[in-house]
């Protein structure tokens, strides 16, 4: 991702709590100049992230055979008002976003995936679950034919977070406090119009 560095971040277990806090991920791919792009919830297995789609993706051909792909995760982000600043600043939009990179191949043996299944269904219900995913469920063995699974062997984390950090340290408050607000009110404002709209 573009510089500047003030905006980079270089640790990759802040970089990585973004994948595990945002897990919902968008995967990308190319072949030739047609880009394919997915997006499904990743989570990790040791160092690798592994994840599961629809079989009759067309984006699935490209999710083997230690292919190339790109995944971004996205945190929190907002537009940042010159108001909330003690300084004369202009607007801008902080965010908090980290890329990973690196070959990808399929995961073939079905327990494995079923596995795999509970593990992410666990990971998800997380802290109080109240969902347990059985290996045994009959249900899992139905669905093996119909999902594709695959890992993701990541060679390089990329950060950038956009927080105001080349501002005096009131403003780099307030910007936090901002991008905590919006966030907040944005998704209940967003969700609760499209729902009447729809329902």
């Amino acid at each position: 991702m573009y510089p500047p560095k003030h905006h980079q971040d270089y640790n990759n277990e802040n970089i990585k709590s973004v994948a595990i806090n945002y897990p919902f991920a968008i995967l990308i791919s190319a072949q030739e100049t047609k880009p394919f792009v997915t997006h499904a919830p990743l989570i990790f297995h040791g160092d690798k992230l592994v994840g599961h789609i629809d079989a009759n993706n067309p984006h699935v051909h490209l999710l083997k055979g230690k292919h190339p792909i790109t995944v971004v995760f996205q945190g929190p982000q907002t537009y940042i008002s010159p108001s909330i600043y003690t300084t004369n600043q202009l607007p801008t939009w902080n965010y908090i976003i980290a890329h990973a990179t690196g070959t990808v191949e399929e995961i073939k043996d079905p327990e494995v995936i079923k596995k795999s299944m509970v593990i992410m269904t666990d990971f998800l219900e997380n802290p109080n679950q109240a969902f347990n995913l059985s290996i045994e469920d009959p249900r899992m063995d139905r669905l093996i034919p119909y999902i594709h699974c695959f890992e993701i062997e990541v060679q390089q984390w990329e950060g950038k977070f956009k927080l105001s950090q080349d501002k005096v340290p009131a403003d780099i408050e307030n910007a936090k406090q901002e991008l905590i607000k919006n966030n907040q009110k944005s998704v209940a404002d967003f969700v609760n119009g499209l729902f009447k709209k729809h329902f």
